[in-house]
């Protein structure tokens, strides 16, 4: 897909069968059953067939699980009750002491976690810009424990080059953990454990759900004692999903692929358009060459998603707030990855716990919005960006108007 790297043709059959084959169950259910019941008869004391309580197994999860495991080329599969739920598990596998490096742009909810809640269990945390490979190298300590890469970022769309940095990592210490969370791709546009991650992480309530109806985290990986890890712990703190949200989720994948094709020709299609019109400073979109690591982003996934962040002209929130009181497609709300297309404020909305230094020095500015392009007809996703955007225009116009007409009073 625009000249990103080939999928392997498999995918789709994979997301539709893997996990949910008639064969597992009784009924022969071409759909499988959502088992509900939180716990499981027992033919001895401490002997069962293969569940004992739900927390620790569920037919409906294990389905999910595989799945998941199979789309990302993972042995392993494990699904938690948020994305930020998964995170927790994974950094319990760490202990106080030890050192941890990230990504400086990140999803304002990992952001906050880190900083104010895993200090406090003693774990250092080091911000750094993982696109460029030397901070990576300068950063490693002999007690980094974990490198945390987000890619693309949240809400920048910087591509960290997963392969470079697993290198890199590896020759320094191969126990190092490598974690990549591919929540605004999803398995259909990349792939980090190919190319050389040690688990990949999911927010499963953005494009693996895509219906806005599910909250949900997942990590998949090959790495054996990791998984017997991320397994234990996910029974002993107990931050699973309901069978429910499972069977949804799960539901999902089976579209996954041609929403994600459907996601990536939207998405490409309102970046080509914003890049070309009037109101607009800046677009940020993989998939143009005009992003800084286009190239790496063609080399590294597959396509991209609808994702798609862009600077209005100036920097005065004023404008902003009449973008988003003249949109009627797109809906202002936080989360992204559903049919619906969305748009929000990162400075004010997802990233408001980041502090406004932090911000300043991200570029994540009052004039920056985040699209989460879904969907909807594209002509009237256009459409209803150029009438926003258009209403933007006039705004700018009328304060440079204003600032000219000053100037010339005060002059006279």
């Amino acid at each position: 897909m625009d000249g990103f790297r080939a999928n392997d043709v498999s995918f789709p059959t994979r997301a539709i069968r893997v996990g949910s084959e008639p064969e597992k169950w009784n009924s022969m259910a071409v759909v499988p059953p959502i088992s509900l019941s939180t716990t499981f008869k027992q033919h001895a004391p401490a002997q069962f067939k293969k569940y004992e309580y739900s927390r620790s197994g569920n037919p409906t999860r294990d389905c999910l699980e595989e799945c998941l495991a199979s789309l990302e080329d993972a042995k392993y599969g494990l699904v938690f009750a948020s994305g930020l739920a998964a995170t927790t598990t994974i950094m319990h596998m760490l202990s106080s002491g030890d050192h941890v490096i990230t990504m400086n742009d990140l999803y304002g909810g990992t952001n906050r976690y880190f900083k104010r809640v895993l200090i406090k269990q003693g774990i250092t945390v080091e911000f750094i810009d993982t696109t460029v490979l030397d901070n990576v190298k300068a950063a490693l300590k002999p007690n980094t424990k974990m490198v945390w890469c987000e890619t693309p970022t949240n809400p920048l769309l910087q591509i960290t080059d997963i392969a470079a940095v697993s290198k890199i990592v590896k020759e320094y210490n191969k126990d190092i953990l490598i974690v990549v969370d591919n929540t605004f791709l999803s398995p259909y546009n990349q792939r980090p454990l190919p190319l050389g991650a040690d688990m990949v992480m999911h927010s499963c309530t953005k494009y693996l759900n895509g219906h806005s109806d599910v909250v949900m985290g997942a990590v998949c990986t090959s790495h054996e004692e990791a998984h017997n890890q991320l397994r234990f712990l996910q029974n002993a703190i107990g931050g699973v999903p309901s069978p429910f949200d499972c069977y949804l989720v799960n539901r999902s994948l089976k579209t996954l692929a041609v929403r994600m094709m459907q996601h990536h020709k939207n998405g490409m299609a309102v970046a080509k358009f914003l890049e070309g019109h009037p109101a607009v400073e800046r677009v940020l979109h993989p998939g143009l060459p005009s992003h800084p690591q286009h190239e790496l982003a063609k080399r590294q996934c597959f396509g991209h998603s609808g994702m798609v962040t862009f600077f209005l002209k100036g920097d005065d929130l004023e404008v902003s707030k009449k973008f988003f009181s003249s949109i009627e497609v797109f809906t202002l709300a936080e989360s992204l990855g559903g049919y619906e297309s969305l748009c929000e404020l990162p400075s004010l909305m997802t990233h408001s716990s980041v502090s406004p230094e932090e911000r300043a020095k991200l570029g994540i500015t009052d004039s920056l919005i985040r699209l989460s392009v879904g969907l909807e007809s594209i002509e009237d996703l256009i459409s209803d960006l150029d009438k926003a955007l258009n209403v933007c225009l006039a705004e700018m116009n009328k304060t440079a108007r204003n600032t000219t007409d000053a100037a010339a009073a005060a002059a006279t």
